[in-house]
């Protein structure tokens, strides 16, 4: 049995203790947090505090970190990756490349492995980009994602000073997604793609509209893009915005040798963001789990991953079920 420990019990932790307990190959053997007095799982797995993380270093295969990539991953990621084998969903595009080299010095310091991105978008998303790209070279790779909830730019909200509660949705211009499936192959800015729409609970006496400013001038998340910050109660976030129901496709057009046009589109519609999401890193720790026990340390992303790495069932078993 792999053993799988959970740092960070949010949304996707929770995902993380729902995903191992499904897996017949796993087990879930610590929840490490930094609230663990509040803490309350639904199986009956040892809650610890975050600074006693270390301790387990000898009682855990795969270490999976469910915090958010905007204070919490570049931080946690390297402190934990001098105990454990870690998988993560780290999701701030640009800041990928420094944060493989901060992990990467890190794992080999110590002796671990660890991969990162393992989420949907970056994660099954950039597989696809990769596949469609490799098999139409001569083309154009679109992203969209929504309508739907984006975990980790509702975390980045509620990081901005001011902000007791917050979510936001990804919203694809629909006449950018026509283009795109026309097979026209238009160039998009990423203003052309999507608005970002920000419903924000304040803490008392906070500054709407220096929060507000805050949000849209956000980089990598907001500045980008048109966004709208809409204010509402507590009371109104949790009636109305509760759902973490999500959506998104990979396109690409392209011509072959005799400028024949294909178009490949791969598209998911999850119920659970934080769920699916979890599920995801379930299976890439069971690829670390693999991997780490042929002796390679360091940092790795899915694009070094065999798929056949991911499943529970053996080889045999996938030549014969799944090729």
């Amino acid at each position: 049995m792999i053993k799988i420990a959970i740092a960070g019990y949010g949304s996707i932790g929770r995902g993380v203790e729902f995903a191992v307990e499904q897996a017949q190959d796993m087990e879930l053997v610590a929840i490490f947090t930094r609230r663990p007095s509040s803490v309350e799982p639904c199986t009956n797995t040892p809650v610890i505090p975050m600074d006693e993380a270390a301790e387990w270093s000898d009682k855990v295969d795969v270490l999976i970190l469910c915090g958010g990539s905007f204070t919490d991953l570049p931080i946690q990621g390297p402190a934990l990756a001098e105990f454990f084998n870690t998988v993560d969903s780290f999701d701030t595009h640009p800041d990928i490349p420094k944060y493989f080299a901060d992990m990467d010095n890190t794992l080999k310091a110590s002796g671990k492995l660890g991969l990162i991105s393992a989420g949907w978008d970056p994660g099954l998303f950039s597989l696809n980009r990769l596949y469609m790209s490799a098999v139409l070279p001569n083309g154009e790779s679109y992203s969209f994602w929504g309508k739907g909830l984006s975990s980790g730019h509702s975390n980045a909200i509620r990081q901005v000073e001011g902000v007791l509660d917050a979510v936001q949705y990804t919203c694809p211009i629909e006449s950018a997604v026509e283009k795109v499936r026309s097979g026209s192959m238009p160039k998009l800015s990423i203003a052309d793609k999507h608005i970002r729409e920000c419903y924000v609970v304040l803490k008392d006496g906070a500054d709407a509209a220096r929060v507000e400013h805050d949000i849209v001038t956000m980089p990598y998340y907001f500045a980008d893009n048109t966004t709208h910050v809409h204010f509402i109660t507590k009371e109104e976030l949790v009636r109305d915005h509760s759902s973490t129901a999500t959506k998104g496709f990979v396109f690409r057009s392209g011509h072959t040798g005799q400028g024949n046009v294909h178009h490949m589109e791969y598209s998911l519609q999850l119920e659970s963001n934080p769920e699916f999401t979890a599920s995801i890193l379930v299976a890439y720790a069971r690829a670390v789990s693999r991997i780490a026990a042929d002796g390679k340390k360091g940092a790795i992303t899915i694009f070094d991953v065999a798929p056949a790495l991911l499943s529970a069932k053996s080889i045999d078993q996938l030549r014969a079920e799944v090729l």
